[in-house]
C-alpha cells in the first residue's frame, strides 16, 4: 500500500526494522531535548504528516524497550490517526518511572501500525442473542 507522506523532520522516513515487523518507529523531531519529570506527559512532535486511504487508520503504540528500560509509555495507547487527519503526527509520551527522562531529537519514541478497519452501522434491536458468557466481564472467569 502506498501512503502519501510529508516529512518536515530532520530524520529519515519511518521504516520497518525487519521484514515481519508490524510497526514502524516514530522519531522525536525536536529543536532541543525535552525532560519529562516523573508522571509528566508531553506531546512530542514527529514532523510527519500522512494521508491514509479510506478504511485505514494508523495506530501509535509504545515501544517495548522504552517501557521496560525507562518506564516511558504512550498515554492514549493506541492513539488513532484517522484517514481524514492531515495535521502533524504527535506522540503523547508519559513518564511512569520515578526518574526524569530526557527525550532527544531523533530518538525512537513510539511505533506506528497501519491497520484496516470497518465502519459500523448501528442496527437498533430490543434484545441481543444469548451467549455462554452473557454479561460476564471484568475478570468474571476468575484467576488461575
Amino acid at each position: 500500500m502506498n501512503v502519501p507522506i510529508v516529512n518536515r523532520s530532520k530524520h529519515p522516513l519511518p521504516t520497518y526494522a525487519t521484514s515481519l515487523s508490524a510497526g514502524m518507529d516514530l522519531r522525536a523531531n525536536l529543536d532541543e531535548p525535552i525532560t519529562l519529570a516523573p508522571l509528566e506527559r508531553r506531546l512530542i512532535p514527529t514532523g510527519l504528516y500522512i494521508a491514509l486511504p479510506p478504511g485505514y487508520e494508523a495506530q501509535v503504540r509504545p515501544r517495548s524497550g522504552l517501557a521496560l528500560r525507562s518506564g516511558i509509555g504512550v498515554l492514549n495507547a493506541p492513539g488513532t490517526i484517522d484517514a481524514d487527519y492531515r495535521g502533524e503526527i504527535g506522540v503523547i509520551l508519559i513518564n511512569l518511572s520515578a526518574d526524569p527522562f530526557v527525550v532527544n531529537d531523533g530518538e525512537r519514541i513510539a511505533q506506528m501500525v497501519i491497520a484496516k478497519h470497518e465502519t459500523a452501522t448501528w442496527q437498533p434491536v430490543n434484545t441481543l442473542s444469548a451467549t455462554e458468557r452473557g454479561e460476564g466481564g471484568f475478570g468474571h472467569t476468575g484467576r488461575e
